[in-house]
């Protein structure tokens, strides 16, 4: 997704997580949690929240902690001093430092082990760090940006993650919301992609076939904006009509809104069977309301503490209530 675009959508969970990205970009909060499943827009929240901040014009850094080994990660964090270890011929600053008065993305957060975390509160309290084999610390002034795709307080709870931690970086937290969750916002997205591929590959594809449209509303969406992106990127470079058709789509998308839709068919014993077809998103829905309901009840009406008890942030509970009508 381009980053000049901003965060395509007007459904009203995008509307929310734009405010929040606003509200927070000009703020002096110095630590960010941006949850979300693969492919919803983390990393592109986590610029636009440093391209709205007075640290804009700074450096914006993107590191992918899943994608570094453990013994490399303090090192490529922090940096590091001549003869540190063996290869460390000269002084390197680390990403951070490089970071100084910016802001600097931490993709997959909950990646990293235990004894890095540890490093990590001791620098988000301080705001100073240490660079390996060195002795006197550094001050920097630095905007973190944590994002993951897994409910944090479930890693605390497995032991994976500092609880700490998780509080610390819980302070301020964003929901990136699924793309089966938003509506007609995969119509719009859809168009703006479209849009974009016309111009990068000299055709256009006008738009979708009613039946496309049906499938598109039914599915899943696993991989999310991403996964939409590149189907359509995908049939701009197979395909030659300028109408999305069913034949274009992956056999899997088709077997999987199948599957769902009879997943969603009670049995011939099931009791519900004289009650008509069972709705698969109003049961989830309802299911979903008695749950949150009885959070609420156990705690009081406390959100924060209601939303520990889901393993939720208390942004993700307050934009589930919101969009299931509970007061």
């Amino acid at each position: 997704m381009a980053y000049e675009a901003g965060l395509i959508g007007e459904h009203s969970s995008v509307v929310e997580v734009r405010r929040l990205i606003e509200r927070v970009a000009k703020s002096a909060a110095r630590a960010v949690l941006i949850y979300g499943e693969t492919g919803t827009g983390k990393g592109l929240i986590a610029r636009l929240v440093h391209q709205q901040s007075v640290r804009a014009s700074q450096q914006f850094i993107d590191v992918n902690c899943a994608a570094i080994p453990d013994q490399l990660l303090e090192s490529e964090l922090f940096g590091h001093e001549k003869g540190a270890f063996t290869g460390a011929v000269a002084r390197k600053p680390g990403l951070i430092e490089s970071a100084n008065g910016g802001s600097i993305f931490l993709d997959e957060i909950r990646d990293m082990n235990l004894v890095m975390q540890a490093k990590m509160l001791t620098l988000l309290d301080t705001q100073r760090l240490r660079r390996v084999g060195a002795v006197t610390p550094v001050e920097v002034d630095v905007r973190f940006i944590a994002a993951t795709n897994r409910i944090l307080l479930s890693e605390v709870n497995a032991g994976r993650f500092r609880e700490d931690l998780y509080y610390r970086l819980q302070i301020v937290a964003i929901n990136a919301p699924p793309l089966r969750e938003r509506g007609d916002d995969i119509f719009v997205l859809t168009d703006h992609f479209l849009r974009r591929l016309s111009s990068r590959y000299g055709r256009v594809i006008r738009g979708l076939d009613p039946e496309v449209v049906d499938v598109f509303r039914r599915y899943r969406w696993p991989g999310n904006v991403r996964e939409l992106e590149n189907l359509l990127e995908r049939i701009f470079i197979l395909e030659d009509e300028n109408t999305i058709l069913l034949r274009h789509l992956p056999a899997r998308i088709l077997r999987d809104v199948k599957e769902a839709e009879k997943a969603a068919q009670p049995s011939e014993n099931a009791d519900a069977v004289d009650k008509g077809p069972l709705d698969y998103y109003e049961a989830t829905a309802s299911f979903q309301i008695k749950l949150i309901r009885h959070a609420l009840t156990v705690t009081n009406g406390n959100l924060t503490e209601a939303a520990a008890r889901l393993g939720l942030s208390r942004h993700a509970l307050r934009h589930q209530m919101l969009k299931l009508d509970i007061a």
